[in-house]
């Protein structure tokens, strides 16, 4: 089939028709002058600093930790304001005997008060960055097999529950009704302050039965096949007779409100 510049009086001249620019190189332009936006872009950005570094995750991290300290501060503030009150409310307050006697126990049993008694600590830590498997049949280890995870943490306090503990205490903070055990990585957050491993939670009770609880969690199984396998850190102490911190922090109850 004949093209249109083989028909008489079609100007067929290379230097007489326009030239259309080829898609390909269209495309190419279309390229060079996006990279040259991202670089422009890039520059922009960086002011002159390098853009990738992790040094905006280290000042962030601490920030958290600034933060978790000025909290420990204001928690031991708080406490000693607590004490105050309480000194100069039962001076003169008009309670019978009986009555300071209830709301004392009431204070024992939510954990705003100190506890002492007979103690189990637990230690649980992170295995070893290198660790392999001990154990014939198990897998290399994943990075997730190798920390402690917030279900460990709390299969432990629940256990020491469930042992009949009078309180306890997670690192430095004593539990009450609306604590949270919370991880972020391998990171414990609690009561609005940070915490690295190793952990240690201290509990108030019959030893033997503590222990007893412990070792019959199907949750702690789990977690010793871990121990024995990577190399989790795990060991439960007698403590002897201890000293349980009282819950210093806000016993205030936040929820949400629906909007009017």
């Amino acid at each position: 089939m004949s093209n249109s510049a083989d028909f008489p009086g079609t100007e067929s001249s290379p230097a007489a028709r326009p030239r259309r620019p080829r898609p390909v190189r269209v495309l190419t332009a279309g390229i060079f002058a996006l990279a040259g936006l991202l670089f422009f872009v890039s520059f922009d950005t960086a002011k002159g600093t390098n853009i990738r570094t992790d040094a905006s995750l280290l000042k962030l991290s601490d920030l958290i930790h600034e933060r978790s300290r000025k909290n420990a501060e204001l928690d031991e503030s708080n406490g000693a304001l607590r004490k105050d009150i309480e000194a100069l409310a039962e001076r003169d307050d008009g309670s019978t005997e009986a009555e300071d006697a209830k709301l004392a126990a009431l204070e024992e049993r939510a954990g705003t008060q100190e506890l002492k008694g007979e103690a189990v600590t637990v230690t649980l830590n992170d295995a070893p960055p290198d660790a392999t498997a001990k154990l014939p049949g198990y897998p290399e280890p994943q990075p997730d097999y190798l920390v402690i995870h917030q279900q460990d943490l709390q299969a432990v306090v629940n256990a020491m529950w469930q042992g009949g503990a009078e309180g306890i205490q997670v690192m430095d903070q004593r539990l009450i009704s609306t604590s949270a055990v919370r991880c972020v990585g391998n990171t414990l957050i609690l009561q609005g302050r940070v915490y690295s491993p190793p952990y240690t939670i201290t509990a108030v009770g019959e030893p033997e039965k503590l222990k007893k609880a412990l070792a019959a969690s199907p949750a702690i199984q789990n977690y010793m096949v871990y121990v024995n396998v990577y190399g989790l850190g795990w060991k439960v102490e007698d403590e002897g007779t201890t000293t349980l911190p009282g819950y210093s922090g806000t016993v205030d109850l936040h929820y949400a409100e629906p909007l009017d």
